[in-house]
C-alpha cells in the first residue's frame, strides 16, 4: 500500500524544564534543524504542514499544576485539528515533528476521533509521571515526563479530556513501551507502571530477547485489537547517549541504531499504522549537525526502500 506522508513540523518545547535559570530548552528548533539536514528529501512528504511555535513561560498557570498547561492544551488543540483533518484520506500517513513528548496528546487526540487507537511508546523514559507517583504541589510537572501516563488517563483533566474523544486516548492494554533504561534502579520514578496492563521491554530486555523477538511480542499486542489502527511514538533519547547525546535528558545503555530501523520499518510497514511523533532533539545541543544528519538517515533507512 502507498502511503501519502504528511509532513507535520510541531515545534513546541513547552513541557521541558529549564536546564538553569533563564534557560529555554531548543527542542522547538528541531523540526527546522532536521528540514536543514534534509528531513524533506528523507520523507519526500505529498504536504507540509507548519504549526506556530508556542511562547514558553517561566510563570507559573494558575488553575493547574503543569508548566505550560494552558499553553500545551492550545498548541495539542490545533495539532489535533490537523491530525483529524486527514482522517478522511485512508492513504494519509501524518509525520509529526517535535519538538518534546508532549505533542503525543494532539497526535492521538486528533487520529482518535477516527477510532480507537494501540500505541508503540519508543523511548528511553516511560514518561509515566503523574499525581500517583510525585508530589505535584512540590514543583510545577513537566508534561514531557508524563505524556504515556496522561495518554493513558492519569493526571490533571486538562491534558487527559480531549473533544469527541471519550475516555482515555489509549487503554493501558493496548500500549507497548519499548526502551526504558531506568526500570531497573532501586530509585525508578515510577514503579507503579508495573502493575499496568501495558507490555513493557525496557532496553535490557531488548538486548536479551533480540530485536526480532520484541517485534513479534509487540506484534502480538497489537493482535490483541487486529481492527484497530495503532501509533508509533519515537522519542530519540531511546538511542545511547553515545550515538544522540543532542537531548533533554541523555542516558545509556540504548537500543542499537540498526534495531531501532528495523524495528520502526516493520512498524511503518504495517497497514494498520497511523502515523508517528518523534521529538526531544535539541539543536542547541548540536551546534555542527552531525546529530541532526545521523537522525535523517536512520528516518532515510525507514521510510525510503
Amino acid at each position: 500500500m502507498l502511503r501519502r506522508s504528511i509532513l507535520i513540523r510541531a515545534p513546541s518545547n513547552l513541557g521541558l524544564r529549564p536546564r538553569a535559570p533563564g534557560h529555554e530548552p531548543g527542542t522547538w528548533r528541531a523540526p527546522q534543524a532536521l528540514t536543514e539536514a534534509g528531513l524533506v528529501d528523507a520523507l519526500l512528504p505529498v504536504r507540509i504542514v507548519d504549526l506556530e511555535r508556542p511562547p514558553y513561560r517561566t510563570i507559573p498557570d494558575p488553575g493547574t499544576l503543569l508548566r505550560n498547561g494552558i499553553a500545551i492544551r492550545e498548541f495539542n488543540l490545533q495539532l489535533a485539528e490537523t491530525v483529524a483533518a486527514l482522517n478522511d484520506d485512508s492513504l494519509a500517513f501524518p509525520i509529526v515533528i517535535g519538538g518534546d513528548c508532549s505533542i503525543l496528546l494532539g497526535a492521538l487526540a486528533g487520529r482518535r476521533r477516527r477510532g480507537p487507537l494501540s500505541l508503540v511508546h519508543i523511548d528511553g523514559h516511560s514518561d509515566f509521571r503523574h499525581p500517583g507517583n510525585y508530589d505535584a504541589s512540590a514543583v510545577p510537572g513537566a508534561v514531557a515526563g508524563m505524556d504515556l501516563a496522561l495518554v493513558t488517563g492519569r493526571g490533571e483533566r486538562l491534558l487527559t479530556e480531549w473533544p469527541l474523544v471519550d475516555g482515555p486516548l489509549v487503554p493501558d492494554e493496548q500500549v507497548v513501551q519499548i526502551g526504558e533504561r531506568e526500570s531497573r534502579n532501586t530509585d525508578f520514578a515510577w514503579p507503579d507502571i508495573n502493575d499496568t496492563a501495558i507490555t513493557r521491554f525496557d532496553v535490557f530486555t531488548v538486548h536479551e530477547l533480540g530485536i526480532a523477538e520484541v517485534i513479534a511480542r509487540t506484534q502480538a499486542t497489537l493482535r490483541q485489537q487486529p481492527s484497530w489502527a495503532f501509533w508509533i511514538h519515537w522519542d530519540v533519547d531511546v538511542l545511547d547517549c553515545s550515538v544522540m547525546p543532542a537531548v533533554d535528558s541523555p542516558g545509556s545503555p540504548g537500543i542499537a541504531e540498526e534495531d531501532l530501523v528495523r524495528l520502526l520499518r516493520v512498524l511503518v510497514e504495517d497497514p494498520r499504522c497511523a502515523g508517528m511523533t518523534m521529538t526531544i532533539f535539541d539543536p542547541d545541543l548540536d551546534p555542527e549537525g552531525r546529530h541532526a544528519a545521523r537522525l535523517v538517515s536512520v528516518v532515510r533507512l525507514v521510510f525510503q526502500t
